[in-house]
């Protein structure tokens, strides 16, 4: 019977095992079929996205391994706001959502959400939902220029894209009206939609295998689990308030993001008051992404391996002044948001160093370097292309940092054939940045170096979204910080690196990625370790 069924999820550790791990294989089906369906690289190659299932109630219960946390734990508090606006007797088969509202979604309006509900005859049972950054969003090409997210680009509300089967012909229009390359961001959105079609159809065959009617009762009894072992997690903390801050380049002048974590007994309070006002610029952080890389940061030193749900959520109480660079409003510019949100993990784990010191990794590069061009090539098409390069991490309490890694992003490097398969790119250089990473007991990652010129006869626009070029990451325990990062053009580094820039033919850009910090005092490195640096020519400066 379906009511047994449903007991032996609720309360037996074997047939919950399992069923777990399927509920992983289908998200991970969906995220599968996304990026093979996708359109562009950023999706395709670099894996700039988020899956995951709710329920009825929009709790995410599982979320795909594929994805950066700012898409994944943004779009868990995105779904509740999707259920305001549209409630469970709302929607009918066939029905899809879309939004980028940043103050609801993931923060800047190129990431945009879409959500599939899943029927069972004429009854809801379930919600797949992705988060995707978008090849072009309109407005002002993506940067840290504008001043208000009028400037930034398309603003979609949350809306039906789809009813009943049927395309919004009308929002369809706005969309191709307002986006520089069309078919790529309508094909990237419909790829969004047939990984949600293929996770319903795998979820679908799961619940009737396993006689479920609902998905709540194995929800509850997944999320309870993932609440209680976070809330024990916590409890094994010393008690007390622990603080760190952080300085980054900002736009134009430097951005502090100051934390302050207290730990009372299974409770932990994270707060940001101090942190600096909100820019005049894009670097802009909503409080939906501030969340999201903050309860990242905490779970990955507290309790790395405790699945990521709605469970993981409910233990923490994360503030942040509003109108601070961490809790904007609107119509605040968002779109380089990543460069301040990106330091968040580093300064939660640079604050509770102090309660768990053998469970964080020092100051790394943080945000990736996220390199926007758009221009016309030389059969005059336009084109828009986005694609990353990583620093290195801070170092650990046992290993060396990792090299051209991008963390806490996730988001993987474009291989360069690639690159240049898609875009009017010769990129002419992608190397380790050797003696980046800072010296220490264990030595900070390395970053990368990576120089290209743009194809074309006219001139083009380039934005590279960098950090750490005035400050670098710093060492954990007398650990040294790493190398900082530079941005050069034909030599020469322009007034701010965040600004657009306007490249003529032939030029040549050179981008400088900065180390990670290193772990302990550099006298107490291994001798077999510095031997090693030595041979494969990692030494540190």
């Amino acid at each position: 019977m379906p009511g047994e069924a449903r007991a032996e999820i609720e309360f037996d550790p074997i047939t919950l095992d399992i069923c777990w791990n399927r509920l992983i294989g289908v998200v991970n089906e969906q995220a599968a079929a996304l990026m093979r369906t996708s359109f562009t690289s950023i999706v395709r190659e670099a894996g700039d996205l988020s899956a995951g299932v709710f329920d009825r109630r929009g709790w995410m219960v599982a979320q795909a391994v594929t994805g950066t946390p700012g898409h994944i734990n943004s779009m868990a508090l995105a779904m509740k706001h999707v259920l305001d606006v549209y409630p469970v007797d709302a929607w009918e088969p066939g029905d899809v959502v879309i939004t980028n509202d940043p103050w609801k979604t993931s923060g800047h309006l190129n990431d945009v959400t879409i959500c599939n509900p899943v029927f069972r005859g004429g009854d809801l049972i379930a919600f797949f939902a992705s988060t995707c950054h978008s090849a072009d969003i309109g407005g002002h090409v993506l940067s840290a220029e504008a001043r208000e997210v009028y400037e930034e680009g398309l603003f979609i509300p949350i809306m039906k894209l789809y009813e009943g089967g049927r395309i919004n012909a009308s929002l369809e229009a706005m969309i191709r009206s307002n986006v520089r390359v069309p078919d790529l961001v309508m094909g990237d959105f419909h790829a969004q939609i047939a990984g949600g079609a293929v996770g319903g159809d795998r979820l679908l065959e799961f619940m009737e295998e396993f006689g479920l009617e609902r998905l709540e009762p194995l929800s509850d009894e997944i999320v309870t689990r993932t609440e209680r072992a976070m809330r024990e997690a916590i409890g094994r903390l010393r008690p007390g308030t622990y603080e760190y801050a952080i300085t980054s380049d900002g736009y134009g002048e430097p951005v502090t993001i100051t934390c302050r974590c207290e730990v009372k007994g299974d409770r932990l309070w994270v707060d940001f008051t101090g942190s600096s006002a909100a820019s005049r610029r894009g670097v802009n952080v909503v409080m939906n992404y501030t969340e999201a890389y903050t309860t990242y940061g905490v779970k990955v030193i507290v309790s790395p391996d405790v699945p990521n749900n709605e469970g993981a959520f409910r233990v923490l109480r994360i503030t942040a002044p509003e109108g601070s660079i961490l809790n904007v409003q609107h119509p605040a510019p968002v779109a380089a948001r990543h460069v301040v949100g990106h330091f968040l993990p580093h300064v939660v784990a640079g604050a509770l160093k102090q309660a768990l010191p053998d469970h964080v990794m020092a100051e790394g590069s943080a945000n990736i370097w996220g390199i926007q061009l758009s221009g016309q090539d030389r059969e005059r098409k336009p084109f828009v292309y986005t694609f990353f390069g990583s620093g290195g991490t801070g170092a650990r309490p046992t290993k060396d940092g990792l090299s051209a890694t991008a963390f806490p992003s996730g988001v993987l490097g474009t291989p360069v054939e690639v690159v240049e398969t898609l875009a009017p790119l010769l990129v002419e250089r992608k190397a380790l940045r050797d003696g980046s990473g800072g010296d220490g007991r264990f030595r900070g990652g390395l970053g990368q170096v990576m120089g290209f010129r743009v194809l074309s006869d006219d001139p083009a626009t380039c934005s590279v979204f960098c950090d750490r070029t005035t400050i670098p990451a710093q060492g954990f325990f007398g650990g040294e910080p790493g190398a900082k990062g530079a941005l050069l053009i034909n030599g020469k580094a322009p007034a701010n690196p965040k600004a657009e820039q306007v490249l003529l033919p032939g030029d040549l850009i050179e981008l400088f990625m900065p180390g990670g910090g290193g772990f302990g005092p550099p006298a107490e490195r291994d001798p077999a370790l510095r031997a090693r640096d030595r041979l494969e020519g990692y030494a540190t400066t």
